[in-house]
């Protein structure tokens, strides 16, 4: 009614608003204060100590909105629990910054329930609050993980450095190394090298991030340095290949520095290829003088048709260094760039230098001229200049000035010389002797070209035994009348055969017979001077047969002739190039030149020609050592399965790659010859696989046993397996379920080959391994479950501490050996399971177990299952039961529970009831009262309704007032009574004629007319003794007319007279009172005669007659006198017990 009133929300009514919800509050009624704060009709009440009563009766938000000191609301969000989560988000906007510091510090202080909240505070607030604070917060309380989720919501918006820092810790910290890398590679926010100094400093396992950082800011040593340290080298490989090739050079650069292995530096510049920069990493390795070990790797990029300058240039150095051939580079090589290469060679060969700038084709003309001048390279810069036909190149060497004394240059005259005896008379072109005639004309050397002249005109003249003239004329014939160069040769003696016979086999003449016939006939005795010249000639001789004739069978005969060495070295290699590889192992052999090893044994392999192979390789052997020939040696021996000389040799010295010709061996099944390999060099895991597949079980097993990994024993194992040999398996075994990684295998193996029992055994005796992990212990018994369920609650028992409980138990209850599968669900103390297990299993119930376990559970809705559990199953123990649970369930749903099963189940919870009945409970009541009515146990229904108010009483006492049972109609007057239904309980004891229920009644109602209603009632029905009995009971509530007048009109005289003696009485004495306290001093003492006087009268004896409180023993004379008949009032004439009569009412 007050709110009405105080809508109008005037500030002069705060008190009053204060008092209404302090009402509400206090009195029990909160959810009413609740609505009028939601709506907020009044805002002028006290605040504060509102708060303080929303908190006491349990609003923690209401209580929170009323609160402004900060230590007020840090007490109220001790519950934040039970607040929602939306109202603490929002909250939080109402509070200054520093609060809401302090307010989230307090929340994360009390543990991690309340991080998820506070982390949606902080995304909301990130801005006000600041993220600095915010950071510093999450890491006070250790809460990492609620840091982590709210950066993650900010830093891709976030320019904070701090913030992308913080994120990348917070992720490391947890193990998002995605996340870390993700911002290290796309942020442009963090500082680059505090995130650098971390992410080194915290070690990752995996150091993408700190990869991403430091290539983006180009720490690249530092990134190297620090891999490399932390032995992390297959990351150094991932980020040259495939994060950064560009900055292969500094890491090479660093790996040097540092002292790296070289094969790891080749592998990795093998692995990035083509993407390296080339000219930053030759400069880098040539500033460390470590070019060398670039040389494979330029070589790949050649082999791959790579044409860049700087590729070529640095091989090239490598070759020149190494002396590698270095002319056939230098001439061959269309790619270096001779500016770079010709300085490089100066300081070396001079003639390198030349070979480098000839091959510039001009642009290097200047620097070819000063060095061949320099180093009197007089012939190789007139070849040059014959083979270039520049007449403005012979111009500028040519026309040299005069010395000062007005010599001649002699430069240019040893110039001249070389051209008209060199190189002229090498030239086997037209246009070069004529270029050189006019070059001669040009530079105006009449003397020079004259002797020229003579010598390519004139025949049969003194100088027609000159070299030169019989080189130009048998050049000249070449190119005029090759057939007459035939006859030339027979002729002439003096002219040089090799230059002449080159020019024979020039593509411009192809005169292969002139050629041969030249070098058959200066390679006789008379014309060579020593053997070396003359094998040269040989040589040349039978190559013409074989590179340009290609007559094999001639050139086979030819070198059958003449029989040496070298001769069959050409023939060899020509027969190799020809797919002859047994013909040219034979040349090579009688050679006695292994120089080609590495194309024979190449061809060999191809031809499969192992037999023919030996030999060869071991004549090489006897003047080299290397690798490959003795790795083909021993494979051509295993391939011949010539076992003894295999054994013999691996056993002997060797350079031999023995693990690879080893694996080549097994990889072709060729068991033997790898395990005498193998078993040569100690290697006992592969030797164990070579036992394995000879079934050599027992040497395996003992082969394994050396070796002692893993991956052996695995392997041997199941090869045992497979043969039955189940003892070796097991021994095999045991070895290999050392390790948790590996047990499903063995299982799956076995099971998968039906050998369950070998399995199980083998497990049992892993039980006594002294590193036996808790997988073997978990497997054994998930094995027990499938094979021998008897031994599995003995083995939960025994071994549960070194269990995977989760997977032993759900193999149980695949098993369906749900005793076991409880056990260990309350060893592991996750009761809810257990119960549930019990419940839905038969075989697994044990009552004793079953109580231990339902009071443990957490999900209270287990219990009232176990409720309808044991109804269902169990009722004899039902009783027991809730005995135990007592304590944990809601008695009213139990009691609900009970009805909706039917009555029996309320008669089997009744002493379960009667039990929590003290809790006062109006199920537990209404229910017991049921059952009082329905076992006619009336005495115990008074108990319960005299002691216990909490029920339906109305309804009750409806049920009861048509009953039967007269007593139970008692008792639904009585309940009547007791809820002030005065006249229903009334009208209910009249039509038992339970007149005492009556009168007490209508005396407890207080309520005249109720009363005078009854005493009319026993008037109409003659019930004298019952109206003498209401007007003593009731006599407080009795108005004296209406007893006066009932008595007077009924001829009740005799019994309405007690009432109006007390009533006469109780007047007079209130009469008395007033005059004593209204009577003048000096009349007291007649008053106290008078009274004297009147209290001698022995009229009634010894004074009043006190109806309600007299003498018991005391009757008015009257009823003595005159025999008032009492009987109908129980008690014999001449007493009345106990100041009333008993009415004799039937009770």
């Amino acid at each position: 009614d007050a709110l009405p009133i105080l809508k109008e929300n005037k500030e002069e009514h705060a008190y009053l608003q204060t008092k209404l919800l302090e009402i509400n509050l206090v009195g029990g009624a909160p959810q009413v204060a609740d609505a009028i704060m939601q709506n907020g009709i009044l805002t002028h009440y006290d605040r504060p100590h509102v708060g303080k009563l929303c908190e006491k009766a349990g609003m923690w938000q209401r209580a929170a909105e009323h609160y402004t000191d900060i230590n007020d609301i840090k007490r109220v969000f001790k519950n934040s629990h039970q607040m929602a989560p939306e109202f603490v988000v929002e909250y939080f906007g109402k509070l200054n910054p520093d609060q809401s510091i302090s307010l989230l510090k307090d929340m994360l202080s009390r543990g991690p329930a309340n991080v998820q909240v506070c982390v949606e505070v902080a995304k909301k607030y990130n801005e006000e609050l600041g993220a600095k604070e915010l950071v510093k917060v999450f890491e006070e309380n250790k809460a990492f993980e609620g840091l982590y989720y709210y950066l993650g919501a900010i830093v891709n918006f976030s320019e904070d450095a701090v913030v992308h820092f913080k994120y990348i810790q917070s992720s490391c910290m947890l193990g998002q190394f995605k996340e870390a890398e993700r911002v290290c590679r796309d942020s442009n926010i963090y500082n680059p090298e505090e995130v650098k100094e971390y992410l080194k400093n915290a070690k990752l396992a995996d150091p993408r991030p700190l990869i991403h950082v430091c290539d983006r800011f180009d720490f690249v040593d530092e990134l190297t340095d620090y891999l490399y340290l932390n032995s992390l080298l297959q990351y150094i490989e991932v980020y040259v290949t495939k994060v950064s090739p560009a900055k292969t050079p500094q890491v090479i650069g660093k790996l040097f520095d540092l002292g790296a292995n070289e094969d790891f530096i080749k592998r990795i510049l093998m692995a990035v290829g083509t993407a390296c920069p080339v000219d930053e990493l030759v400069e880098i390795a040539e500033t460390r003088n470590r070019l060398r070990m670039l040389q494979p790797w330029l070589e790949a990029r050649v082999a791959t048709g790579s044409t860049e300058a700087g590729t070529h240039n640095a091989l090239g150095k490598i070759y020149i260094t190494l002396n590698k051939d270095p002319k056939a580079f230098l001439l061959n090589n269309m790619f270096y760039e001779p500016k770079v290469l010709g300085p490089f060679c100066e300081s070396l060969d001079p003639s390198l230098a030349f070979l480098a700038y000839k091959k510039s084709s001009g642009e290097c003309d200047d620097e070819l001229i000063k060095i061949s001048f320099e180093h009197g390279l007089y012939r190789d810069l007139a070849r040059y200049l014959v083979e270039r036909q520049d007449l403005e190149l012979w111009a500028r060497v040519l026309n040299k000035e005069e010395t000062e004394d007005g010599k001649e240059d002699p430069q240019k005259r040893q110039l001249i010389d070389q051209v008209v005896e060199w190189a002229l008379p090498e030239s086997t072109s037209a246009d070069e002797v004529s270029c050189t005639v006019k070059a001669f004309m040009a530079a105006d050397l009449p003397g020079e070209l004259i002797v020229l002249l003579e010598r390519i005109i004139l025949q049969g003249s003194d100088f027609s035994d000159n070299k030169n003239l019989q080189n130009l004329l048998i050049l000249t014939a070449i190119r005029a009348d090759g057939s007459r160069v035939a006859g030339y040769i027979d002729q002439l003696d003096n002219f040089d055969a090799k230059d002449i016979a080159l020019i024979c086999v020039s593509e411009s003449h192809m005169l292969y017979e002139e050629a041969y016939s030249i070098y058959v006939k200066f390679s006789k005795p008379e014309h060579m001077q020593t053997k070396e010249d003359q094998s040269e000639l040989q040589v040349s001789a039978i190559g013409v047969l074989v590179d340009f004739m290609k007559d094999l069978e001639r050139a086979k005969t030819y070198a059958s002739q003449v029989d040496k060495p070298p001769v069959w070295s050409k023939l060899g290699k020509a027969q190799l190039e020809e797919k002859c590889p047994a013909d040219a192992i034979e040349s090579f052999i009688n050679a006695e030149d292994p120089t080609e090893y590495v194309a024979v044994c190449a061809e060999a392999r191809q031809s499969e020609i192992w037999g023919e192979l030996i030999p060869y390789l071991i004549m090489a052997r006897k003047s080299m050592q290397e690798n490959i020939l003795d790795t083909e040696l021993i494979y051509a021996y295993a391939k011949t399965n010539n076992l003894t000389e295999l054994e013999k040799f691996v056993n002997g010295p060797n350079v031999a790659n023995i693990q690879l010709i080893g694996d080549r061996c097994f990889d072709e099944g060729l068991y033997n010859a790898a395990k005498t390999i193998f078993t040569s060099i100690n290697n006992n895991s592969k030797l164990a696989l070579c036992h394995i597949h000879l079934e050599e079980y027992r040497d395996a097993v003992s082969a394994a046993g050396k070796a002692n990994n893993v991956s052996t024993w695995k392997a041997v194992c199941f090869s045992c397996l497979r043969a039955n040999e189940f003892r070796l398996a097991s021994t095999c075994g045991l070895e290999v379920i050392k390790y948790p990684d590996h047990l499903d295998e063995v299982v799956n193996y076995y099971s998968d080959l039906g050998h369950f029992p070998h399995l199980v055994s083998l497990f049992e005796q892993g039980l006594g391994l002294e590193d036996a992990h808790i997988g073997i212990f978990t497997e054994l018994g998930i094995l027990y479950t499938k094979h021998v369920p008897e031994k599995v609650m003995e083995h939960c028992k025994v071994f549960f501490s070194k269990l995977n409980v989760s997977k032993v138990v759900r193999a149980c209850e695949r098993a369906r050996l749900f005793p076991p599968a409880v056990y260990l669900y309350m060893q592991d103390k996750q009761f809810d399971n257990a119960v549930k297990v019990m419940m839905e299993r038969a075989p697994a119930f044990e009552h004793e177990l079953f109580l231990d376990a339902i009071v443990k559970v957490r999900n209270a809705e287990i219990m009232y299952k176990a409720v309808q559990f044991y109804l269902s199953m169990h009722p004899h123990n039902f009783t027991r039961l809730l005995e135990v649970m007592e304590p944990h369930v809601d008695h009213s749903r139990v009691v609900n529970q009970l009805r909706r099963t039917g009555d029996w189940a309320l008669q089997i919870g009744q002493a379960y009831m009667e039990s929590v009945q003290g809790a006062d409970l109006s199920s537990v009541n209404e229910a017991l009262n049921e059952l009082y009515i329905e076992d006619e146990d009336y005495v115990s229904l008074r108990k319960s309704i005299d002691r216990f108010k909490n029920f339906n009483m109305i309804a009750l006492a409806q049920k009861l007032s048509s009953h039967e049972l007269l007593e139970f109609r008692r008792i639904s007057a009585y309940v009547y009574r007791c809820n002030k239904k005065w006249t229903q309980s009334i009208e209910l004891s009249k039509g038992d004629r339970m007149w005492k229920d009556c009168i007490d009644t209508a005396n407890e109602s207080a309520d005249s007319d109720t009363i005078e209603k009854l005493l009319r009632f026993f008037c109409e029905t003659s019930e004298k003794e019952c109206f003498c009995a209401a007007l003593y009971t009731c006599y407080a509530h009795i108005s004296p007319d209406v007893a006066l007048e009932l008595g007077w009109v009924n001829g009740y005289h005799n019994f309405v007279m007690p009432f109006f003696i007390q009533t006469f009485k109780h007047t007079h004495l209130r009469l008395k009172s007033l005059e004593e306290k209204t009577a003048p001093k000096k009349e007291e003492t007649a008053q106290d005669e008078v009274a004297a006087t009147y209290g001698g009268l022995n009229g009634f004896n010894t004074g009043t007659l006190m109806i309600g409180n007299g003498d018991p023993t005391m009757i008015p004379p009257q009823m003595q006198q005159n025999g008032i008949d009492m009987s109908g009032f129980g008690v014999p004439n001449g007493g009345v017990p106990n100041g009333m009569p008993n009415m004799g009412m039937g009770m």
